[in-house]
């Protein structure tokens, strides 16, 4: 058995993983790259194998960069079969759509910019309809409901507490007359999320590869969330400013809602005026109502009485992107949550382009950003902010709210490696910028001293 790293091995975008066993290939994950964009073009349009030799993928949850390179695979001749939750299947599609039609966006807004320049237009990797197309070839599968995916594996998702539909990967492989348990991660949640049932712990493995986006940095405790956003957004209040919240649109915004929710009914802020600026955020989350098997008990009794945690007084959904930018003119404080949540695409360029330069507004930030992004360059610190070819003064209030991370901290990664039953012979370390993954790793050795733990670079081939 071989696993080949060609995405998320020593950073956290682009995730994808070729599994050799048996004569068989099986992609586990096809994400998207998401960097600088000459290296995103050339990483996002290309694979490092053949794509028609693949004979199924698998795809442990929705976010574009485990998914958002399915269409490429498509577009170049993979015709087999992509399995995933339920909920992963219908998220996915959306995000795909949405995927397809922010490329176009983003394409016609620079090319506008490129013919004046006389350059070479861009052109996008694949369209809507090539998304579309794509998701024809996946297949829905429950969590806990074994499936044979390819000769002597056999797969089966558990509960990842990460987002709708999150699974980790167990596959349960014969060959050469042993049998082992590959246990794949995907990325993990904290467990005691508000929406979202625990992960699940890994039972009799031999093997697991283990994220690490935050393989050396603990959250802030979760208990104090509603606190410190209460604090941040009457702050803001007081210099009557707007707050700006990048967020993904699956997952980070239904739980941002649902705590403003919260802290509305709990009068800790006034009723003021919230707008989801994100077609895909709202399509998410008429999703998240379809799927009550990914709930924790109390969500799942809230749905079942009709109660809406998703919905409430001064709460507006925007899809047009008329009323995205009618949102320029609002007068007077609110919240706007627009994706991508590293700011690296997406409506909130538009927003951060129209209120950073304003001492009054805050810029808070609830999630990860990769080192190389907008998001991440804010989060430091940066004085200046380039958008759209454009630089812009920041002079808006940068906050930062770790404990809304759907990701597990190093304390619960490990954990949840101390809690795997089995011999776990090898452990892989990926999904992690180089100081978070070896650390992980490192940590992981002391841990589990009979354990080969390796941290793989792009384009490794470990032979299980």
């Amino acid at each position: 058995m071989k696993w080949h790293f060609y995405g998320a091995a020593q950073t956290t975008t682009g995730s994808r993983h070729l599994l050799e066993v048996n004569g068989a290939r099986l992609l586990i994950e096809c994400g998207m790259f998401q960097g600088p964009r000459a290296e995103s073009i050339e990483r996002n349009s290309h694979f490092p194998f053949d794509p028609k030799s693949v004979e199924a993928v698998v795809l442990s949850h929705a976010h574009i960069d485990h998914t958002g390179a399915v269409p490429t695979l498509v577009k170049q001749g993979f015709s087999g079969n992509i399995y995933a939750t339920h909920g992963t299947r219908d998220l996915t599609s959306a995000m795909l759509q949405d995927s397809a039609h922010v490329q176009r966006a983003d394409v016609e807004f620079l090319n506008k910019k490129l013919a004046k320049k006389g350059k070479p237009l861009l052109a996008p990797i694949y369209t809507e309809k090539e998304a579309e197309l794509a998701m024809r070839q996946v297949v829905g599968v429950g969590y806990d409901r074994p499936m044979w995916i390819a000769d002597g594996v056999q797969l089966r998702f558990r509960d990842a507490g990460h987002i709708l539909g999150s699974a980790e990967v167990w596959l349960d492989v014969r060959e050469n007359g042993r049998r082992s348990r590959v246990v794949f991660s995907g990325d993990l949640g904290r467990g005691g999320h508000p929406l979202l049932r625990d992960p699940s712990p890994v039972e009799e493995a031999d093997v697991l590869v283990i994220e690490s986006t935050y393989g050396n940095r603990e959250h802030e405790a979760t208990d104090r969330i509603n606190e410190r956003l209460c604090a941040i957004i009457n702050r803001a209040l007081e210099r009557r400013g707007k707050i700006i919240i990048p967020a993904f649109a699956v997952g980070r915004t239904q739980h941002l809602v649902y705590a403003l929710h919260q802290l509305v009914e709990e009068k800790c802020i006034p009723a003021l005026p919230i707008y989801v600026d994100s077609p895909l955020a709202v399509n998410a989350t008429e999703i998240f109502r379809l799927h009550p098997e990914c709930f924790n008990t109390t969500t799942y009794e809230q749905l079942l009485a009709r109660h809406d945690p998703f919905g409430m007084d001064g709460l507006t959904y925007i899809r047009d992107v008329q009323d995205s930018i009618a949102l320029n003119g609002v007068e007077g404080p609110c919240i706007i949550i627009s994706a991508s949540g590293m700011c690296e695409a997406g409506r909130i360029l538009h927003h951060l382009k129209n209120n950073i330069g304003d001492e009054r507004n805050t810029v808070l930030f609830v999630g990860f950003a990769a080192s190389h992004t907008l998001g991440a360059r804010l989060m430091a610190g940066a004085q200046v902010a380039k958008i759209f070819g454009e630089e812009y003064e920041v002079k808006a209030q940068i906050e930062t709210i770790s404990a809304f991370s759907a990701h597990a901290d190093r304390s619960e990664l490990l954990d949840f490696a101390r809690r795997a039953t089995g011999p776990l012979e090898r452990i892989a370390v990926i999904h992690g910028e180089p100081d978070q993954a070896n650390a992980m790793a490192s940590a992981l050795r002391e841990m589990r001293p009979s354990a080969r733990v390796d941290v793989p670079a792009l384009n490794d081939c470990l032979e299980l």
